[in-house]
């Protein structure tokens, strides 16, 4: 499932045509979804001030996330489930999001720019770049679909399964969160596979 290994290159020669970058959001947390998100620019509309959605305020990239919708050739995100990460692990897990991001793509991609230092097996020629988020403009859109998607994503399950704080850390391991996990015991969108919620279980047991 999971492809080569990505160079650090001085140098980034893009693809002509039409080129999805790809990039999740959601490998760290103890709970929820990880999400990715796939998006193809249109050249003829440009859009200003793209960058690692981690370097972004909140307010940027809410509003970017809608000018990536309203100008982007294609857009689109997908999730592997909380069952999939605790199943196959996260890394599949990512492989299996970012798949699914590019192949619901249409139009479709020719060519696939990822984030990090794997590629997962898609049906065009793909690339890894590292920190890619940042280097790479459309990687950038995608990292920006990706991490506000999950975002409110986190935000829904904070209200479905009060008491963790979800809509604050969203899901990370913060002092807070590990309190409450102790506390509440793991709720059903927490991943049984990693070591802080399994400790939580293992004690409950």
């Amino acid at each position: 499932m999971i492809g080569r290994t990505a160079q650090m290159d001085d140098e980034l020669v893009i693809p002509v045509g039409r080129v999805a970058g790809v990039d999740e959001a959601g490998r760290g947390p103890l709970a929820g979804p990880v999400v990715a998100g796939a998006v193809i620019l249109d050249p003829n509309h440009p859009i200003a001030g793209l960058d690692d959605s981690k370097r972004l305020s909140a307010p940027c990239r809410e509003r970017l996330f809608d000018e990536i919708q309203q100008k982007a050739l294609a857009w689109s995100v997908a999730y592997a489930s909380v069952e999939e990460i605790d199943n196959i692990n996260i890394l599949q897990a990512t492989m299996l999001a970012m798949q699914r991001a590019v192949n619901a793509l249409r139009p479709t991609a020719e060519h696939a720019l990822i984030d990090g230092n794997r590629c997962p097996q898609l049906p065009c020629p793909a690339r890894a770049i590292i920190k890619g988020d940042s280097r790479v403009a459309v990687i950038s859109a995608a990292s920006i679909i990706a991490k506000v998607t999950r975002d409110r994503e986190m935000q829904s399950l904070d209200v479905m399964y009060p008491g963790y704080g979800l809509a604050q850390h969203k899901g990370y391991p913060s002092k807070a969160h590990i309190e409450a996990l102790h506390l509440l015991g793991a709720s059903p969108v927490h991943r049984r596979s990693y070591a802080p919620v399994r400790k939580v279980l293992e004690g409950a047991g």
